[in-house]
């Protein structure tokens, strides 16, 4: 069985491929993705917006299962923010950043900036992820995992994407971006999310049977 993963994020694709194929699935990314179309991701959840991209993506790769995510990092001081606007959170505060910096380091240093404003170091927070796999059109299977842990007000370690230098893990005392490819993907949302829906995958015979 071979799943395409509607993401250009190499981080996530690597991630879906090492979980993958311990059951004989093979992940790969989706052609010509870069070609294709992005949908508009207006859904006001994390599970919405993963089904809008599944839908669309499938019904430009005909016959292919397709699968999408939507994820973030939701903030208990800030009341869930990012949230579902995670990826563009820097854009829409209207925040410059740093000369040069790419969109990861601008949301990051945006975010920084506004838990700094909200004396919001330390606040519980948790990643979330929805992933939708769909089939010419039609949602097939659908699951959610979360990663919970606290804010830092620095960013630590190097590895991993997105917002994981800032999120703290208590039972590691190190931030996602510090975990191995090993530790991360065994507590992370996204791997909770993806065992999900390998399981049901496994109980139902297949995606759509």
């Amino acid at each position: 069985m071979t799943i395409y993963a509607a993401t250009s994020n190499r981080g996530k694709l690597a991630e879906f491929v090492a979980c993958a194929w311990t059951d004989g699935i093979e992940v790969l990314a989706l052609p010509d993705l870069a070609d294709m179309p992005e949908p508009a991701e207006d859904a006001d959840t994390f599970a919405g917006n993963a089904e809008l991209k599944a839908v669309a993506y499938s019904l430009l790769a005909p016959g292919k299962l397709v699968l999408a995510d939507d994820s973030g990092l939701c903030v208990d001081a800030l009341g869930g923010a990012p949230g579902v606007r995670s990826a563009r959170f820097a854009d829409d505060e209207h925040f410059t950043g740093p000369a040069g910096a790419d969109t990861n380091a601008r949301n990051n240093t945006c975010l920084l900036k506004k838990m700094a404003q909200a004396g919001a170091g330390g606040s519980p927070a948790h990643f979330q992820c929805a992933l939708a796999l769909a089939r010419d059109g039609e949602v097939l299977l659908r699951a959610e995992g979360q990663m919970h842990g606290v804010m830092s007000m620095a960013n630590r370690g190097v590895g991993g994407f997105g917002y994981d230098p800032l999120l703290l893990i208590p039972a590691f005392s190190r931030s996602v971006a510090e975990l191995t490819r090993e530790e991360k993907w065994r507590v992370s949302h996204r791997g909770k999310a993806f065992r999900d829906l390998l399981e049901q995958i496994r109980a139902n015979g297949g995606p759509g049977a």
